[in-house]
């Protein structure tokens, strides 16, 4: 199924999101930001999608690879969807200390792809220190927080802001960015 502009978006068959992720909090994101993006029905599934990278995307680079890795195997497993949805976390450092971050990709059956990055957040020292150590992020926070999958909860923007901003809402926002070329079909041309 064509994208079709948010405001033309009905038909009688429901398109389908297929997520490289079996991680609900992704998939409830994708959910959301398709439902709330083009204002009609959407169904989402995840897959199990292989990164291709690290447990822990270390840099701008290997974290939007594994985006694309997860986009791309998640369209090879399932051709038959509309739409395909890598997400991957990644950590990086500069003057400041380590920061948290994540890339998005969107492929759609046309051919067409989109990508957006969500905002960056520093991490404390003390879970920076781990994740230099080889420990992946999510399993950093359960240490130093005394959580449980928190990667699969509010993760660590979850536990900084006490809840304010949940994993949930910090991917959702990113995925509204990645569709803006599906909503603004003249402005992005395939």
């Amino acid at each position: 199924m064509p994208y079709k502009k948010r405001e033309n978006l009905s038909s009688t068959r429901i398109p389908l999101v297929v997520v490289g992720s079996k991680n609900p909090v992704k998939i409830s994101c994708t959910l959301a930001a398709f439902a709330k993006g083009f204002g009609s029905s959407f169904l989402v599934e995840g897959v199990n999608a292989a990164s291709g990278v690290a447990d822990q995307p270390m840099g701008e680079e290997e974290t939007f690879l594994g985006a694309q890795n997860r986009a791309h195997h998640a369209q090879r497993i399932f051709p038959e969807a509309d739409y395909w949805v890598g997400l991957e976390g990644g950590v990086a450092e500069d003057e400041h200390g380590m920061y948290a971050f994540a890339w998005i990709l969107v492929l759609h059956v046309s051919g067409k792809s989109s990508r957006a990055k969500t905002g960056t957040f520093y991490l404390p020292n003390q879970v920076a220190e781990l994740i230099r150590g080889g420990m992946e992020l999510g399993h950093a926070d359960d240490l130093v927080f005394k959580e449980q999958n928190s990667k699969q909860q509010g993760g660590s923007v979850g536990l900084l802001t006490h809840g304010l901003v949940t994993r949930e809402m910090y991917y959702e926002q990113a995925l509204l960015l990645a569709l803006i070329p599906f909503f603004n079909e003249s402005l992005y041309p395939s």
